[in-house]
Order: structure tokens, then sequence, then C-alpha cells
């Protein structure tokens, strides 16, 4: 009997990370989702994570403690105002004030510890270098340099006994392409969150920049959000 090969699965909550876990689950892995309380301002997205994880099936679901608050810098993390109601062209103008210094590298070496323990070959993260608030982390020559690293830089890897693989489905989708996308596989998108500053009982503001690609994603998609408000 073939064995179930297992796959880490990088999940926030959000609608991209929630689609990535279900299209590994559809594609046969046994997933073990793993979530950051990295000291975000938005640790709501953690709740949603585990409802996530848990209407997904997932094998595993681990939540790391790290607080990324200790070197601040970024609007997600510090006491820095969020961006609110800025145009398409202004987020992708440059590198806004919600990215998260080395967060993408960070989270990516925590998953390639628990893949080298599971013996899993497979790593998914729903990053997008499309429709995004342009984070260096994000993009495909970033992934391919991590990809090639952890392959110089593990047991698993040196030794021939795995060859790792960084996957990211949705890397070259349009927020309206992956809203289509997690609809075709029947995902419960009420369980999701996206929003950077949410009020206190949790709901999104509509004005972030996270917020604002999700509008538009699921307006270009024709598609009701189960969040808006």
């Amino acid at each position: 009997m073939t064995a179930v090969p297992r796959a880490v699965c990088l999940l926030s909550g959000g609608l991209d990370s929630t689609t990535c876990l279900a299209l590994a689950r559809r594609d046969g892995f046994a997933c073990y989702a793993l979530s950051f309380d990295y000291g975000q301002r938005h640790r709501i997205e953690l709740e949603a994570a585990a409802s996530v994880a848990k209407a997904l099936g997932a094998a595993g679901h681990q939540v790391v403690h790290i607080d990324l608050r200790t070197f601040g810098q970024s609007a997600l993390t510090s006491d820095i105002p969020v961006p609110k109601g800025r145009p398409d062209a202004e987020m992708a103008a440059e590198i806004p004030v919600t990215y998260v210094p080395a967060r993408n590298t960070i989270f990516l070496s925590f998953a390639l510890a628990w893949a080298e323990v599971l013996g899993a070959a497979d790593i998914f993260t729903g990053v997008n270098a499309l429709d995004y608030s342009g984070y260096p982390d994000c993009r495909p020559e970033y992934i391919e340099a991590f990809e090639r690293m952890a392959n110089l830089a593990t047991k698993a890897g040196v030794t021939g006994q795995t060859r790792l693989r960084i996957r990211t489905p949705l890397i070259e989708l349009t927020k309206a392409d992956i809203v289509r996308l997690a609809v075709e596989l029947r995902l419960d998108l009420s369980l999701t969150h996206s929003c950077y500053d949410p009020d206190p009982a949790g709901r999104p503001c509509g004005q972030c920049d996270s917020c604002l690609l999700r509008k538009k994603g699921f307006a270009e998609a024709g598609v009701a959000d189960p969040l808006a408000r």
C-alpha cells in the first residue's frame, strides 16, 4: 500500500493560505498546518486558522509562538498606523509599512524544520506575486532561492533522502483567480480572515491594503464575500 505523502502547509487563516491548504489536500497530501503567533496586531487570524485547519481535515496543526515585536519596524507588530484607503497604484509602488522584516524566511525555516522531522518533501505556501502588497518575500525568485538553500542546509537534502520542494500554487494567480478557485474547491470562506486592523470584535476594517485587495478579488470574480460589511 502506497503511503500518503506528507506536506507542511503555512496557514494564516487568510483567503490565500486557506485555498493553498485545500489544493494540497485535493492533490492527495496529508497536510500539517503551521501557523504563527508572532505578536501581530491581528491575532484574530489564529482563530481563523484553527477553524480552517479543522474544517479541511488537516492531519495536524501547530501554532508556533515567536515575538517579532522585539524587532518592530512593521505596522503589524508595532504602534505604527496601518495604511488605509490606498489605491492599487500606491500599494504597488513601494514596500509597505505592513511588511514584517524577514517574516516569510522565518516562517519557511520553521516549516522546513517540521518537514524534515515529518519526512515531508513538500512545503506549501500561499504567496502571490500579482495582486499583493509589494512584499519582497512573495516573489518567485525568493522562493526559488529558499528552495535551493533548503536542500543545501538540511540533513534530508544533503544525504539525498528527500528533495525538498517549496510549492506555491497561487503565485501567478490574481486575487480574483484565487476567489474563483476557492469557490471551485467549495471552501467556506466565512471561516477566513484577511484584515490587518480588525476592530475589537474581530470584524474587518474594510480599508487596509489586505481588505481592499480581498474586496477587489471578490468583485472581479463576481462572488459575494461572506465577510463584507
